[in-house]
C-alpha cells in the first residue's frame, strides 16, 4: 500500500525525510545498534531551531512531543541501558505517541508492537507455530512464527508493550527472563532453541494509571523497568497550540478543506484543563469530572464538530456542535459527570461570557444541549 493511501503512516514513514537528513547530519556518539545517536534522536522528538542541509536544500526538524523535555532526555538514556523504559499516566497524555518517535529515530521500525488486552497471550508476545509445516517438518526454525518480543530480539529493534496492565498477571512475568538475560528460550527447537538479543534490543511499555490494579506489574517486573510519568499538558497555551497542530494534522491526511479556528480551540483547550485541574482561570472552585479529561479528547471533540462542519453544515464552527460532542465525551464513561459540567457552565462560562462576551457567550448559551 503506498504512503499516501494509509490511514496513519507511521512514524518513521510520516517523518522520513527529516529522519534521512538527521541521520546524514548526525557525527555524535551512537550506542551499537541505534540508527541516530542520542542527541539526534532528542532533536527529532523535540525539534530545533537550526535547519540540516539535505539534498540540496534545508529541511526543518519540528518539535513533535510537547511535554517535559527532561522526561525525553531521561528516556532517551534508559533505552541507551540495558533497562527497558515503562511510560505510564493518565490515558491521553501521549505516552503511546511518545514511544512511537522514540523507536522511529532509535531503530527505524515503530511497528514491532504488543497491544496488551485482557486476552493477550504469551504466544502473542513471544512467538507461535504454522503448524501445517509443524505436522509436514517438525519443530524447525522455518515452522516459527516470531511474535514481536522475538522479532525484537533477532534483529536488535525495540519492542512496544502497549497498555501492559491489560494483560493478565502471567502474561507480563514472561517478559522478565528476556528482560534480565536478554535470552529467549524456544524448548521445542532443542539445542538450537536459545535466542540471545541483538544489541539494539529493548523494550518501552506504556500502562495507564486509571487501570492500576487491573492486573498490578509484581515488583520482579517493575524492577526490569526505569519509569517515567507522563503527565497532562499543564499550560493552556500550549494545550491550544496542541489541538491546533494535530487537528491541520487531521485535516491534511483527510483532505479536509477547512481551515482550524483559534478562538474554538482556545474555549476547548480551557475547559479541559479547568475540567482537568478543578480550578478556573477565574478562580471557581470546580468539582472534576470522572471521565477522562485529557488533550487527546479535546482534539476529538474539535475535529468531530469540524467534520460536521465540513459535511452537514456551512463550514462554520458551531458551538452547539462543540457542546454535544463534549457531552458525549464526558459521559462516555460516567453519566453521573453531567451534573458537573452543567455546574461548570453556570458558574465559570457564565462569568467568562459576561466578561468577554463574543464566542463565550455563544459558548454558554449553548448549555441548553447539556439538558
Amino acid at each position: 500500500m503506498s504512503e499516501q493511501n494509509r490511514m496513519r503512516p507511521p512514524m518513521e514513514a510520516a517523518y522520513k525525510e527529516e529522519l534521512e537528513a538527521l541521520a546524514t547530519n548526525d557525527s555524535e556518539r551512537k550506542p551499537i545498534g541505534w540508527k541516530l545517536s542520542p542527541r539526534a534522536v532528542r532533536t527529532f522528538i523535540l525539534g530545533s531551531r537550526e535547519s540540516l542541509p539535505y539534498q540540496g536544500k534545508e529541511i526543518v526538524i519540528g518539535k513533535k512531543y510537547y511535554g517535559n523535555d527532561a522526561l525525553v532526555e531521561r528516556c532517551i538514556v534508559t533505552l541507551a541501558g540495558n533497562r527497558g523504559l515503562m511510560l505510564v499516566g493518565e490515558p491521553g497524555t501521549a505516552k503511546s505517541m511518545l514511544s512511537e518517535l522514540l523507536c522511529a529515530a532509535i531503530c527505524g521500525n515503530s511497528t514491532n508492537t504488543i497491544q496488551g488486552t485482557a486476552g493477550t497471550t504469551e504466544d502473542m508476545i513471544k512467538y507461535s507455530w504454522n503448524y501445517a509445516m509443524l505436522l509436514d517438518k517438525g519443530p524447525v526454525r522455518e515452522a516459527l512464527v516470531p511474535a514481536p518480543l522475538y522479532v525484537g530480539m533477532e534483529q536488535g529493534i525495540l519492542t512496544r508493550f502497549e497498555e501492559i496492565t491489560r494483560t493478565p498477571a502471567q502474561i507480563q512475568d514472561s517478559l522478565i527472563s528476556v528482560l534480565s538475560d536478554k535470552v529467549l528460550n524456544v524448548p521445542e527447537l532443542g539445542s538450537e532453541g536459545l535466542l540471545f538479543a541483538k544489541q539494539g534490543f529493548n523494550v518501552i511499555g506504556t500502562a495507564n494509571t486509571r487501570d492500576k490494579g487491573v492486573n498490578e506489574m509484581s515488583s520482579a517486573l517493575k524492577r526490569r523497568f526505569n519509569f517515567e510519568t507522563v503527565d497532562p499538558v499543564g499550560d493552556v497555551a500550549l494545550e491550544k497550540q496542541i489541538i491546533l497542530q494535530e487537528v491541520e494534522k487531521l485535516t491534511k491526511e483527510n483532505q479536509i478543506e477547512m481551515s482550524v479556528d483559534e478562538d474554538v480551540a482556545e474555549v476547548l483547550a480551557s475547559t479541559y484543563h479547568e475540567l482537568r485541574e478543578g480550578v478556573s482561570s477565574m478562580g471557581h472552585q470546580i468539582d472534576r469530572p470522572s471521565a477522562v479529561m485529557s488533550t487527546a479528547e479535546a482534539v476529538s471533540v474539535y475535529y468531530q464538530t469540524m467534520m460536521s462542519a465540513y459535511y452537514y453544515g456551512d463550514s462554520r464552527m458551531s458551538m452547539a456542535a462543540i457542546v454535544q460532542n463534549l457531552t458525549g465525551a464526558v459521559m462516555k464513561e460516567n453519566k453521573d459527570d453531567l451534573p458537573k459540567v452543567r455546574s461548570y457552565f453556570q458558574t465559570v462560562i457564565r462569568d467568562k461570557s459576561a466578561k468577554e462576551g463574543g464566542i463565550w457567550k455563544e459558548y454558554y448559551e449553548a448549555k441548553r444541549y447539556l439538558d
